[in-house]
């Protein structure tokens, strides 16, 4: 098709891989004699041509009947359908000679009996692009036809249509698959690929993405319209941005039927939406307000609910597709949107709307306004939100005629689009910013942006550059800069470039903790410990007893430091709470990374993994690609003990790619340890002591100085399994200096296992009975679980095999009771090595053998207990047989079984009447 809605797919599909995965299983299910039908529906320029091409030049078992409007054409004629059975392409064996009724005149019912024909001949794909474009007679012998093809004729139809045409209506109530509009990271993948050599600026590639709204068809048309030097950000941008006429004027079209008072009230809900956050609609009420002075029933808006444009709840209105507002503000004349904004100003009265009214007394002005101008800066103040405050101060600079305050304003409204977490708009209003009246301000604001998204050796100079800059008239700035500096030589892993930074702090006397703050850090990392954490406890119960988020930061990090992780978890939750009330919104991702890592210190894996996901999420939706390392990082280490391998190194190496390049330490040690810790568990010792020999040693491969101490036990473990205990006993030397000075409750129980694991004789026991002790002291059943796990170990390779049973059997029912699936492995193994059942200690856990499985696992468990071989399940499962292979050999470890017949009666036995797969 080549009708104004499609989109040319790029060299391949963008953030469409669950579309891709149906598409995928329906052909599989047509491959394997089962029919289908399925129907792609999405507004102009998502892209539903392009997977429907995807399907049809995936499909290889059969031949492929493609219909498309030729080009030019806006409505299939009659002969459309003839050209679907007659000339449509035709992949692989030929099409049976479509017979001489369907040429002469459509009956009802013939597509059907051709198409169920063909189906018993053998799979046939049948694709129709844009089928609402057909005429009335043609569409309805297609929808006739593909609601009533038997399930065992081998055929399968794709159509695509638009939603809220029409035509679209004869095909309601088949199963459908709606586009939804890319997101950010498709979108930003599909521009890397459309500006491929062309070296784009960020700020660029941000305000194309941000004004392509996740559309692959605008994207491409805005980045086509770019110059070399636009791209590049040697020249500004248009504004408005260029490219996507023929788009908008699609999305316009579906609303220029309607009758024209309710077209003006629609242009009244776009304009309305200029002084609201993105996607929260207009305001019904003071929509109502406006078009009673406008003399329109606000009752005419039905037209444009019935049509689907709008959506009325809430006491909003919202478009359907922010395209369509788009479209709708840009289809008016320039006379008619500044008389619909004059009027919203005109109805937006009191007091508590003095910004939006002047929003929309800006978008009102034709052309430079100083005095409005200087109303919007002097409403930009709190409690309005950070993103209020960007877009006044945004609007501002472009009122205003001198360019240095226009540059100082662009910069403050970055400044607010950053704390708001909208790092791309903070960049593209940086890259407006011409004269630099305060040149502090602006690098601050990219100091910081490069702190959470970019190399943080380049943030920690920015941040120290500004902090000189702003000293001699901006203290607090100077303060937050400094602070900055060292956060990203914190996540370096530099020590002395943090103490250089921390040392240059001056508190002001609003925060008293600070002081106390940077003096303890100080202290502790020079090697005074006792003054140091004298001072970091006094700043945490300062810092605790306020409800400021930055500060209850800081009250977190002081009690890790102290090593008082629950303390640190009671501060993190506070300060979540805190940034979810008050904000500022750019800290939600590091407030949750910080909780997640305290929950995880705390032995609290589930819980870590709760929150770890959340500041995921929140991380990259806000763009913040060093939090969602560290978070990677930390989801790493819950899969090392909770999930599977395969989950572990995929977190690590998603925290890897981005540690590597931006100099992140920190996430980059912890990454490591958790890949190591999953080698432990899989008894891959050899591994494991060698992932972990640069990390806990000194030289300069060595991990980060704040971590590096928390995985020496894992470490010590390995390198004992490994044979290179010798090599081991300078670590447990300075893991002993660490837990004299630290209060993490873990410590001495795991000093005492490292001490076991290189003792011998008499020795040896006593210290595994000393770590034992230890644990009945302290929470955690991971800890106490491995303790006795290597305890076991001990016990069996000293021929006590007896005895060696009851702490394995306590190992594993401490693995199970924390959810350490990964863990759990291992024990059986020393279970069966000590002469034990694992099926019945497994029993005697109260579990179910089956239950003993992860999910994943149990449907491969179960389909081999029907007698399915491996290709049978990978098939039937969508995996491959390798990754069977891999389970099935979990699955029989677990079970301690070592044949298909053994794994077919413990699993009758467990579940008689098992549920369908």
């Amino acid at each position: 098709m080549t009708s104004s809605t499609t989109v040319r797919s790029p060299h391949r599909l963008y953030g469409r891989s669950g579309e891709l995965t149906i598409l995928d299983t329906l052909l599989a299910r047509l491959t394997a004699g089962h029919g289908a039908t399925l129907v792609l529906t999405a507004p102009p320029g998502l892209g539903r041509s392009a997977l429907l091409r995807h399907a049809a030049d995936g499909w290889g078992d059969g031949p492929v009947l493609y219909a498309a409007a030729a080009p030019g054409e806006r409505r299939l004629p009659f002969s459309g359908l003839h050209a679907l059975l007659c000339s449509g392409e035709s992949r692989g064996r030929s099409v049976a000679p479509v017979p001489d009724v369907l040429r002469a005149g459509l009956a009802p019912t013939a597509l059907l009996d051709l198409l169920t024909d063909l189906g018993a001949r053998g799979p046939l794909l049948v694709c129709v692009d844009d089928a609402h474009d057909w005429d009335p007679q043609s569409r309805d012998a297609l929808a006739f036809a593909v609601r009533r093809l038997p399930q065992d004729r081998r055929v399968g139809v794709l159509l695509t249509a638009a939603e809220q045409e029409p035509g679209s209506a004869a095909f309601a109530g088949l199963p459908a698959l709606r586009l939804g509009p890319l997101d950010d990271a498709a979108a930003r993948a599909l521009l890397e690929q459309l500006t491929d050599g062309r070296s784009p600026a960020a700020a660029v590639v941000e305000e194309v993405r941000r004004e392509g709204a996740g559309n692959p068809r605008l994207l491409t048309a805005l980045v086509e319209r770019l110059s070399h030097d636009e791209l590049t950000g040697r020249q500004p941008l248009p504004e408005p941005l260029s490219g996507g006429e023929e788009l908008m004027h699609a999305y316009a079209s579906r609303v220029r039927e309607l009758p024209a008072e309710t077209r003006t009230l629609l242009l009244l809900a776009a304009a309305a939406e200029e002084h609201e956050p993105e996607g929260a609609g207009a305001d019904a009420i003071l929509l109502r307000r406006a078009g009673q002075l406008a003399g329109i029933d606000p009752g005419r808006l039905g037209p444009a609910e019935t049509s689907g444009a709008v959506r009325s709840g809430g006491g909003r209105v919202r478009f359907s597709h922010p395209l369509l507002r788009r479209a709708v503000l840009s289809s008016a004349s320039i006379a008619h949107r500044r008389a619909v904004h004059q009027l919203l100003a005109t109805v937006l009265d009191g007091p508590h709307r003095t910004l939006p009214r002047l929003v929309q007394r800006a978008c009102a002005a034709s052309g430079y306004d100083p005095a409005l101008a200087d109303s919007l800066v002097r409403a930009a103040v709190p409690p309005r939100p950070h993103a209020d405050r960007a877009a006044a101060l945004t609007r501002a600079a472009a009122l205003s005629t001198d360019e240095a305050l226009r540059s100082a304003r662009f910069a403050a409204a970055a400044e607010h689009a950053w704390l708001a977490g909208e790092p791309g708009r903070a960049r593209i209003l940086l890259a407006r910013v011409r004269a630099v009246p305060e040149p502090g301000r602006a690098h601050y604001v990219r100091g910081q942006l490069a702190l959470y998204d970019g190399p943080v050796a380049d943030a920690r100079e920015a941040l120290l550059t500004a902090a000189a800059l702003l000293a001699p008239r901006d203290p607090a700035r100077t303060v937050t800069a400094l602070l900055g500096a060292a956060d990203a030589a914190w996540a370096m892993g530099d020590a002395p470039a943090y103490l250089d930074a921390m040392s240059r702090i001056r508190p002001h006397g609003a925060e008293p903790s600070l002081g106390q703050y940077c003096a303890g850090m100080h202290a502790v990392l020079v090697g005074r410990t006792g003054e140091g954490h004298a001072l970091l406890r006094n700043c945490f119960e300062s810092a605790a007893r306020t409800g400021d988020a930055a500060e209850l930061l800081r009250a977190g990090i002081s009690a890790l430091v102290l090593g008082e992780v629950e303390a640190a978890c009671r501060a993190g939750a506070r300060a979540l709470a805190a940034v979810r009330a008050h904000g500022p919104d750019v800290l939600l991702p590091q407030v949750l990374e910080h909780l997640a890592y305290g929950e995880l210190r705390a032995g609290r894996h589930a819980r870590a993994r709760t929150h770890a996901r959340e500041g995921l999420c929140a991380a990259e939706r806000s763009g913040q690609r060093n939090v969602a390392a560290h978070l990677h990082a930390v989801l790493a280490l819950a899969a090392s003990v909770e999930g599977e391998s395969a989950q572990c190194a995929e977190h690590a190496e998603a925290a890897a790619a981005v540690a590597q390049p931006h100099g992140l330490a920190q996430a980059a040690t912890l990454a490591a340890w958790a890949v190591a810790r999953a080698e432990l568990a899989d008894g891959r010792s050899a591994e494991a002591a060698a992932r972990l020999f640069p990390l806990v040693s000194q030289g300069p491969r060595r991990g980060h100085f704040a971590t590096r101490m928390l995985a020496v036990p894992c470490f010590v473990e390995a390198a004992v399994l490994a044979g290179r205990g010798s090599e081991a006993q300078w670590a447990v030397e300075e893991f002993a200096l660490w837990t004299s000075r630290t209060a993490d409750p873990q410590a001495p129980a795991q000093l005492a296992r490292c001490r076991a694991l290189l003792a011998s004789g008499d020795e040896a026991g006593a210290r595994w009975e000393e770590a034992l002790t230890h644990h009945d002291r302290a929470a955690g059943d991971f800890e106490r679980a491995r303790t006795q796990l290597l305890y076991g170990h001990w016990l069996r390779r000293q021929r006590r095999t007896r005895e060696a049973r009851t702490p394995l059997r306590d190992a594993l029912v401490g693995f199970e009771r924390c959810g350490a699936r990964l863990w759990t492995g291992r024990v059986r193994g020393e279970l069966r090595a000590a002469g034990e059942s694992v099926a019945a200690a497994a029993r005697g856990t109260g579990l179910p053998d089956l239950l003993l499985l992860t999910p994943q696992q149990q449907r491969i468990a179960r389909c081999v207990a029907e007698g399915a071989t491996n290709r049978e399940v990978a098939l039937r499962l969508s995996l491959s047989t390798r990754t069977v292979d891999h389970h099935l050999r979990n699955v029989f470890a677990a079970l301690g079984i070592r044949s298909r017949t053994e794994l077919t009666r413990l699993l009758n036995r467990d579940d008689p009447n098992p549920a369908p797969l």
